[in-house]
């Protein structure tokens, strides 16, 4: 009877680690809150790191430093005062991961070099295929999307921007991420 219980343990465990939800994050802003599901079995490396980030409390204080209303509002990296924020090392793209960049989709900041993204992150505002990877040209990797509070994204896409620091489309009244924490599954 023992083994029994056993052997139905080991399968309830399996079964429950095959069909684990995805984790979710909770981002509080000055502007209202956004709940994100995170995409583990695409993009694991990425996910992986945003959360690192998330469990840390990085993102408190930061901003969306970056919008563009009808492509996209960028955050993460910055305070403020506009004091970028250090970073850890920087982590594999994963953009071919067959998730596209659709509206409501985050993804992950970076420079012209695909393997450069550390904490920085975008939402979409709109499906924006440009940033998919395609052929041997790697895009922007996809690592999640918003689940509620897509009202409070599309309301911070239209926020007045201008240029500060070097950095143009900046908010004139910051966008402040007050907080990103996981929420129970």
């Amino acid at each position: 009877m023992l083994r029994f219980f056993a052997k139905l343990a080991a399968i309830f465990c399996i079964t429950t680690h095959l069909y684990a939800a995805n984790p979710q994050v909770e981002m509080t802003t000055n502007k209202g809150t956004i709940v994100l599901e995170l995409f583990a079995e695409e993009a694991p490396i990425t996910v992986d790191n945003f959360l690192r980030y998330v469990d840390d409390n990085f993102y408190a204080g930061t901003t969306f430093h970056r919008i563009i209303d009808g492509f996209m509002i960028q955050g993460g990296g910055f305070t403020e005062d506009f004091s970028r924020k250090e970073t850890l090392a920087p982590i594999q793209n994963e953009s071919a991961n067959g998730v596209g960049n659709d509206r409501g989709t985050i993804s992950m900041a970076r420079t012209r070099n695909p393997h450069s993204a550390t904490s920085q992150f975008f939402i979409n505002l709109v499906d924006n295929f440009n940033l998919n990877a395609a052929g041997n040209r790697a895009g922007y990797a996809v690592f999640g999307k918003v689940v509620s509070g897509m009202e409070v994204v599309d309301n911070i896409a239209k926020v007045e921007t201008g240029a500060k620091g070097g950095h143009r489309n900046v908010p004139n009244t910051p966008v402040v991420i007050q907080s990103v924490k996981r929420l129970a599954n």
